[in-house]
């Protein structure tokens, strides 16, 4: 009951869904492409097919060492990754070109996953994270197709909101073929919410076996150069609202250090227009990577393009990550500590509590409450390089002495096929 219950919601939603879809399609053109996806028309696959389902970017850059790996474990597999936003399919793209093969993932009715199952015949459904759909699972399961949740996490927020909603999720816990949680807390969640005991390790986090391409060294050394000898610092993945005291900062950084730099990389395409009028508004110089401005005489370089952001935090001396001055849940710290650069993070990093946990450990992030703690933990480390590359190799040792995880998922996956 419950079950149907859901799919009727999201089929009445489903009008809606499209109509947002075509409005935010005006300005970010890739979001209506390839549509049919969304109601189960995806490629058409020969042999074993490998379905990797990863929300957006920041799960599809988690999943890419996985997936190279499956590759060569699983040689006579085709391998689908499919996401719910065109910069994650984007990203995928950049990361294995023909390697593999590409699609939206369906909305959850019952139809568009029917439809998407008879076309694709996954022999196993890899999950990143925590995205738990009810339809998908279920019918994947119905088929025999084995699904796996991988660098599965969840908060106490979420396990709470499960516990709220049982009657729903319970029935859909029961169809998860095998748990491969972050940490202990994570693991114990996911068996209070309903998955059988047996079917939950801890393997740990994937995204400590962060893998930088020689390609995105390259062309970070490259920018690098373009960039000259003066300070430069990024924002990652911002969210509206991060901005302003992002913006903050660097003018009180500029104070101190006349010839610093912030790459300013918003989180959402849609919003780069409005984040480079801010910079205008604030008097500051802006260049945009998209129109292949010169950085040279810029006070904030605008990373609007897709995809880049690791190279990005390679370009860089220092790193906020975003998603964390808002109540977002912070995006991942480890792509900037893998650079051995320091890292910055705002106070709301509940979905990467595990991570942010261990870089406190050692003492390997620093948490700032807004505009003048940010500016001022900068200046700090502007002033003073040895202090700087000090922070930035605590960074980089807590990822060092955490890899391993990948190892295990990837033994798990394929020891269950």
């Amino acid at each position: 009951m419950f079950q149907f219950l859901y799919s009727q919601l999201v089929r009445l939603a489903l009008p809606l869904i499209f109509l947002r879809l075509w409005w935010r399609g005006r300005r970010t053109p890739e979001l209506r492409r390839n549509w049919r996806h969304r109601l189960g028309l995806a490629p058409r696959l020969q042999g074993p097919v490998v379905w990797v389902h990863a929300v957006s970017v920041g799960e599809t850059v988690a999943a890419g060492p996985m997936v190279r790996r499956l590759l060569e474990r699983l040689p006579e597999a085709s391998v689908l990754m499919t996401a719910m936003t065109a910069t994650g399919l984007a990203q995928a793209k950049r990361m294995f070109g023909d390697q593999v093969t590409y699609a939206y993932a369906p909305y959850d009715t019952p139809g568009a996953v029917r439809r998407f199952l008879n076309r694709v015949q996954p022999r196993i459904l890899v999950i990143m994270e925590t995205e738990i759909w009810p339809n998908m699972i279920r019918q994947s399961r119905v088929r025999g197709v084995p699904v796996f949740l991988v660098n599965a996490r969840l908060s106490e927020r979420s396990a709470r909101g499960y516990e709220r909603i049982r009657p729903l999720a319970l029935p859909v816990m029961r169809d998860i073929s095998w748990v491969a949680a972050q940490a202990d807390s994570d693991a114990e969640r996911f068996r209070r919410i309903g998955v059988a005991p047996d079917r939950v390790d801890v393997t740990g986090s994937v995204k400590f076996d962060v893998d930088i391409p020689a390609g995105v060294r390259e062309a970070a050394g490259q920018l690098r150069a373009r960039f000259g000898d003066r300070p430069v610092w990024v924002a990652g993945s911002t969210h509206a609202g991060e901005e302003s005291p992002v913006l903050a900062a660097h003018r009180r950084l500029l104070a101190a250090h006349p010839d610093a730099l912030l790459i300013l990389v918003p989180r959402h395409p849609e919003r780069f227009d409005s984040v480079a009028g801010q910079v205008s508004d604030q008097g500051l110089s802006l260049a945009r990577r998209s129109r292949n401005q010169d950085p040279a005489g810029a006070q904030v370089y605008l990373g609007d393009t897709m995809g880049e952001l690791m190279m990005l935090y390679g370009a860089s001396d220092m790193a906020f990550v975003g998603g964390s001055l808002v109540d977002r849940g912070g995006h991942n710290p480890l792509e900037p500590a893998a650079w051995g650069i320091p890292v910055f993070s705002g106070p709301h990093v509940f979905n990467f509590e595990t991570i942010y946990q261990r870089l406190l450990d050692d003492a390997a992030v620093g948490m700032v409450s807004g505009a003048e703690d940010l500016a001022r933990q900068l200046i700090a480390l502007c002033s003073d390089p040895d202090r700087r590359a000090a922070a930035g190799q605590r960074a980089l040792r807590v990822v060092e002495k955490n890899r391993g995880a990948l190892d295990k998922v990837v033994a798990g996956v394929v020891g269950r096929v």
